[in-house]
């Protein structure tokens, strides 16, 4: 498997905010209220993976106190990293394209609040899309003595 690039993130961010963007435009007075929810669940998931993240190096690595890992549990870490990096960066991208679109229309009350919301919720899939990139990291084989020179 091999690392995810930031540049496929970031394009796939553009690409889903123009097109959430071009959808939101003729329909969003149907749409319903974004739920605030998904910001404080979206933060825990990007502090459990940077943690697991923190700690699969450390174990990686052999430091004191720390148990050896399991190959297979990390090839599994680092499928949910790459995993969590692509769904997050398409989730940022759709609340990116709404936000876009309600910054348009902030002397309304609802779309300020829903533009608030969006950019809190872009925020925080873009920290799990970092949170992602460290686990992935950490999940890679360190080098050897001899590689190293």
């Amino acid at each position: 498997m091999k690392p995810t690039r930031p540049a496929i993130l970031v394009g796939i961010v553009v690409v889903v905010a123009l097109l959430t963007l071009l959808v939101v435009r003729p329909i969003y007075a149907d749409l319903p209220v974004i739920p605030w929810t998904a910001i404080p669940t979206v933060l825990l998931l990007a502090i459990g993976e940077a943690y697991t993240g923190w700690m699969t190096k450390a174990r990686i690595d052999r430091k004191p106190d720390t148990e050896p890992v399991e190959p297979l549990a990390v090839a599994r870490l680092a499928a949910l990293a790459k995993a969590s990096a692509y769904a997050g960066a398409a989730f940022a991208g759709v609340f990116a394209g709404f936000a876009l679109h309600t910054v348009q229309l902030l002397t309304r009350e609802t779309p300020r609040g829903e533009f608030f919301i969006a950019t809190a919720s872009f925020a925080a899939f873009v920290a799990l899309i970092g949170a992602a990139l460290y686990l992935e990291h950490s999940c890679r084989i360190p080098k050897s003595p001899e590689e190293k020179t």
